[in-house]
């Protein structure tokens, strides 16, 4: 019985040992290792603190910099990324600072940007579980699997394509303009709106009529679903650190766990339906679902298509990945024309000029010049997503730099988008005029503009984001005038994407 007990105590005293140790390794020894190789390569930032990193610190200069609005400029580096933009500042271009107990090496060189996306080595970084329910889509996917899940949607998304879904744009335009020139009649010329929800709700029914057209009903049941969902998730995200907190079943798991279970089963019946449909020979409205479950002959074997589970996480992800990005440029668009209003009216003369009062369609946007000037800058100024993040499975070369395995990389667009050295001395001013040459030659370098990524993994929705942009922006000149409303406070910040924290109160007149 004593050797029993002998033997128990020795087991248990090890196993603590061992324990300890793999502590040590994972809150010391390897931190101040990578932190050693970093510092060696000329790539500087913060010291390490023992398990914490610069949570604390990265906390504090969110907290601070997000309780008080700003001037009325574009100067937005040390509000919308404070500690970011700190560490480039003290530490230069490529440095460093730390996420708990990983470095998070910033990279702003933007030929660097596009050897990091480019590179196989390089990958995302693991998603928390948490977020795993908001869609596992093309986003989510790296190596092989991507690489086929990306032949067989890119159809899908080429222009040609894509003009079969103006007209489902065009009846939401016509809509929002409805809605809004109600709203004027009842205000007796004028009206104070806070376009951030109007745009949030317009591109809710834009990405409903695009994807699901023949179901449109079912469609938007869905992404409201899925609104509430994203809502919970960023609600979980601020205790998903704590270890085993995910599995507790507390009120928002349960909520988030039912939400995630009625949206596949939802999704599933409604892809089902479209499958047999189309089976049957039935043929509507061209939409992103029946385009996305059409065989294609690009993906390496004629005739493949998505599985009904591939085509469910795409269809969640591309509500997260299409929704809220195009509302934040609508909005920032409509707010910098409120600061701009000399290029507000020229880019009203220009839709008159080329659309006359018709309905702007596929043919006639294309021939806009100004509106995607202003499209671009406003992207420029005001990214829908601020930065790219990576992480090195294995030590990887990016240009004269040995990166270590077990590193995370920001790809900090909002920072390369408003560096001088890449756009000049005026880099935090309005200048749509620098697009007048086209994207490649508006800054100083060709991958200095990255608002949809760069290299292989540039976003497959960018041109079904910049159509529906461009047809709302159009029509919006077309039928009213807008300024800043007094109540309008100037506070861009981040959920996921760049928003108004405070909303985007604006004043509309009807033309």
């Amino acid at each position: 019985m004593e050797s029993l007990v002998s033997i128990f105590l020795i087991v248990s005293s090890f196993l603590l040992l061992l324990g300890v140790v793999k502590l040590a390794y994972s809150v010391w020894w390897k931190p101040e290792k990578l932190q050693k190789q970093l510092l060696q390569q000329g790539i500087r930032g913060s010291p390490y603190k023992l398990l914490l990193g610069d949570l604390k610190e990265l906390g504090n200069a969110m907290k601070e910099a997000w309780s008080k609005p700003m001037n009325l400029n574009h100067q937005i580096l040390s509000r919308v990324i404070p500690f970011d933009h700190k560490t480039v500042q003290d530490y230069g271009k490529v440095s460093f600072y730390w996420l708990a107990t990983t470095p998070r090496v910033i990279i702003q060189d933007s030929e660097l940007v596009k050897e990091v996306l480019s590179n196989i080595h390089i990958q995302k970084p693991p998603i928390p579980p948490v977020m795993r329910v908001l869609g596992m889509g093309l986003t989510s996917l790296e190596g092989e699997e991507w690489v086929q899940r990306r032949k067989l949607m890119n159809p899908a998304f080429h222009l040609e394509k894509l003009k079969g879904m103006v007209s489902a744009i065009s009846d939401s335009c016509v809509e929002l303009i409805k809605r809004w020139e109600e709203l004027i009649m009842s205000s007796q010329g004028s009206c104070e709106l806070d376009v951030w929800p109007e745009f949030q709700s317009f591109t809710l029914d834009v990405i409903s009529k695009t994807a699901f057209s023949s179901s449109y009903n079912e469609g938007k049941k869905i992404f409201d679903l899925q609104k509430e969902l994203i809502q919970l998730v960023i609600e979980s995200i601020s205790t998903s650190f704590i270890p085993g907190f995910r599995f507790l079943p507390t009120r928002n798991h349960r909520r988030i766990a039912y939400l995630d279970k009625e949206i596949k089963k939802a999704l599933t019946d409604l892809i089902c339906k479209r499958q047999a449909a189309m089976e049957r020979g039935e043929s509507g409205r061209v939409d992103l679902l029946g385009l996305l479950l059409q065989p294609s002959d690009n993906a390496g074997r004629p005739g493949l298509s998505l599985s009904i589970q591939q085509a469910t996480e795409e269809c969640k992800t591309m509500y997260v990945a299409g929704q809220e990005t195009t509302a934040s440029l609508l909005t920032w668009t409509l707010i910098v024309l409120s600061m701009n209003p000399r290029w507000q009216e020229e880019a009203r003369t220009e839709v008159f000029d080329v659309c006359g009062e018709n309905s702007p369609e596929f043919e006639s946007i294309n021939r806009l010049k100004i509106v995607p000037m202003i499209l671009n800058e406003v992207l420029r100024l005001y990214p829908s997503v601020v930065a790219v993040y990576r992480h090195t499975y294995e030590s990887t070369k990016v240009g004269d730099f040995l990166i270590p395995s077990g590193v995370d990389l920001v790809l900090p667009s909002l920072l390369i988008h408003h560096d001088p050295e890449l756009w000049g001395e005026d880099a935090e001013e309005f200048k749509p005029v620098r697009f007048s040459g086209g994207v490649s030659k508006a800054s100083r370098t060709r991958n200095g503009f990255v608002p949809f990524g760069a290299g292989p993994k540039t976003c497959i929705g960018q041109n079904l984001a910049m159509v529906e942009a461009k047809m709302a922006l159009a029509t919006i000149l077309q039928r009213f005038s807008f300024q800043l409303s007094p109540s309008y406070t100037h506070a861009p910040y981040t959920v996921i994407t760049l928003q108004p924290q405070h909303g985007a109160q604006l004043i509309l007149r009807k033309l």
